[in-house]
């Protein structure tokens, strides 16, 4: 894990346009969390703007930045995806997708006015989003029983660790998030709880 304990992205939906030589541009940012959500969204986007003959897009995903993608769909190689990739990195986000939608006007542009284009028509939804900085919360998973309760709780209360889901029953489980930064601290104190068992939940 490295010291990073925040991370930035935005928190609603949002859009923007931009014109060029008849071209029309409009562009969507979305807060995203997982591949299955970009594929929706960027689908449905296609089946509403289906006259458009462009559908590009850029996204990066993780508190660390650690997965993205971009996509031309069919505009000159790196003209399109990078441009639009460009603007989540100069604003330092994640858990974003952004896609450009092209209604094209009939006139050429060449690469350079495309790429500027696109890069323009995604700076213009970054201006209507809102930039929110969010913690990194780390799953830890519990395995206890009933004797480690009081102790767990009490420790639980001193962190304000928040429960994500828990089940009572002769060997009780609970999952609780901890901010990245204070995950070693109470790994320590649990490891210290007799009739308790902690892991940390790894890529959920």
């Amino acid at each position: 894990m490295t010291d990073l304990d925040t991370y930035k992205t935005i928190e609603a939906t949002a859009i923007g346009s931009y014109k060029e030589k008849g071209s029309k541009f409009i562009s969507f940012a979305f807060p995203v969390s997982t591949d299955t959500q970009i594929k929706t969204i960027v689908n449905r986007l296609k089946k509403e703007h289906h006259s458009a003959r462009h559908h590009c897009f850029a996204w990066r995903l993780g508190a660390e930045s650690q997965a993205y993608r971009i996509n031309d769909d069919g505009e000159p190689s790196g003209t399109a995806g990078k441009p639009i990739f460009g603007q989540i990195q100069l604003h330092d986000l994640t858990d974003l997708l952004i896609v450009v939608v092209r209604y094209f006007g009939g006139v050429l542009l060449g690469t350079s006015r495309l790429t500027a284009a696109y890069k323009l028509s995604a700076a213009d939804v970054m201006q209507n989003a809102v930039i929110v900085e969010k913690i990194i919360l780390v799953p830890i998973e519990l395995k206890f029983s009933y004797e480690a309760m009081n102790e767990l709780m009490s420790l639980l209360k001193e962190f304000e660790l928040e429960i994500r889901s828990s089940q009572f029953d002769i060997l009780c489980q609970a999952t609780i998030l901890v901010r990245k930064r204070l995950v070693n601290s109470v790994l320590e104190r649990l490891n210290k709880i007799d009739h308790l068992e902690a892991e940390i939940i790894i890529n959920n």
